[in-house]
């Protein structure tokens, strides 16, 4: 028996392709379906998913190559003619679009969003008042993805704005069929932690603002975002509430009823804490504006008083109680004006010192933590950060010290 030749990927795809155009079966289908990552490139070319109920298909409108309506987007119905086609490079099956019309009524995902937008606005939940974001953040809540690239960046950036501000991740999934009830586990675990006596008992304090939201995906992955239970979930919040979901052109429902929509997860740490460094020039701004507005009104109450003591040397002497009266009544005045301002501006100061001091990485240090930072002078939020052999500087309340790392634990994270 002669040894059989094995044939070469790229030869069979290419016979593949060649068997599928020659069928006349695959030529000129006509097919109707719900638009999906719709995607116009720089190129001219479009791709896109046809998708319903029971299946999908990946189509391309090559440039040129047909006319596409106006206002063409994700959810809608259309019909259209096209060629089936294999894409060597992938392997890759898809449509080659000749023609597409719109079907003059939407999706049943996009018709179930709106459908549910309107009992929303009906019932006054996306027009009633929302809740102002904290100046400055005691404790921020994200739910999200366990282990996401949203999350890694979120926490990075939250931590090199305001280090040490207190942080609490509830891991949850985002898409699938678990995904809403896991999200809604996740607001209300959030909800729990906004409750004083609960807070006390953990000896933190309590959550004041909630991130909710997951990187980007398809239509279809965001969807979890777009159900009813979801919504309302964020909507029944106590404390504020960030949407953060997919990219800045997604709009979804629960961006609609937050206290708060973000375009990207990193949008929203940026929405919600402050860089600390502005909130010390502030400080330093209220201060000298303090000194300032003292010094001005002391300076017109001077000249004012230099302008009456000038009157009651030239005034006749029935004239001068009257002057002597005025005088006091000024001085009186001046008195409590300068005393108002400075309690104003001293209470106003001791908040923000107060903030401040708290969430100072100093005073976390004072209470018998660390902090690793690399020889890039980064801090280290997580074990996924470190390699074998590196070493760090561990940073305490009253010094620093070196260290080498040797071994790397990573626990499972806890929601």
């Amino acid at each position: 028996m002669d040894e059989i030749e094995p044939t070469p990927v790229g030869k069979f795809v290419q016979a593949l392709r060649t068997r599928l155009r020659s069928d006349d079966r695959n030529q000129h289908c006509l097919l109707r379906g719900e638009i999906s990552q719709w995607k116009p490139y720089a190129s001219g070319h479009t791709y896109f998913s046809l998708r319903d109920d029971g299946g999908q298909i990946n189509a391309v409108i090559w440039k040129g190559r047909c006319r596409i309506p106006d206002g063409i987007k994700d959810g809608q119905e259309v019909l259209i003619i096209g060629n089936v086609d294999l894409y060597p490079a992938r392997g890759q099956l898809q449509i080659v679009v000749e023609r597409i019309e719109l079907i003059q009524k939407i999706g049943a995902l996009e018709q179930q969003k709106q459908k549910l937008l309107l009992q929303l606005r009906q019932e006054g939940v996306l027009d009633r008042p929302r809740k102002s974001l904290p100046a400055l953040p005691k404790h921020l809540v994200i739910v999200t993805g366990k282990n996401s690239a949203a999350l890694a960046d979120m926490l990075q950036l939250s931590q090199s704005r305001w280090p040490g501000i207190r942080t609490t991740v509830i891991g949850v999934t985002v898409q699938g069929d678990r995904a809403v009830e896991e999200i809604v586990r996740g607001l209300s675990v959030a909800r729990e932690l906004s409750r004083t006596n609960i807070a006390d008992s953990l000896e933190v304090p309590p959550c004041d603002v909630v991130i909710v939201g997951r990187g980007g995906g398809s239509p279809e992955d965001l969807w979890a975002f777009n159900l009813e239970a979801v919504a309302r979930s964020i909507a029944a919040m106590p404390m504020p509430v960030i949407s953060a979901v997919g990219h800045e052109s997604d709009i979804l429902v629960s961006d609609l009823v937050a206290d708060l929509r973000a375009s990207t997860p990193s949008h929203a740490v940026e929405c919600c804490v402050p860089l600390i460094d502005d909130q010390l020039a502030f400080l330093v701004d209220c201060e000298d504006r303090m000194v300032l507005g003292t010094l001005r009104q002391f300076n017109d109450a001077q000249s004012q008083l230099q302008q009456l003591k000038l009157r009651l040397q030239l005034a006749p002497s029935k004239g001068v109680s009257h002057a002597v009266r005025q005088l006091e009544r000024l001085g009186n005045d001046l008195h409590q004006r300068t005393a108002t301002v400075l309690q104003h501006h001293k209470q106003r100061l001791a908040v923000l010192a107060n903030a401040l001091q708290i969430s100072h990485p100093k005073r976390v240090l004072e209470r018998g933590y660390m902090m690793g930072v690399d020889h890039e002078g980064k801090v280290i939020s997580s074990v996924a950060e470190l390699n074998k052999g590196q070493t760090l500087s561990l940073q305490f309340a009253d010094g620093e010290a070196d260290a080498n790392i040797d071994n790397i634990r990573q626990h499972e994270e806890e929601t």
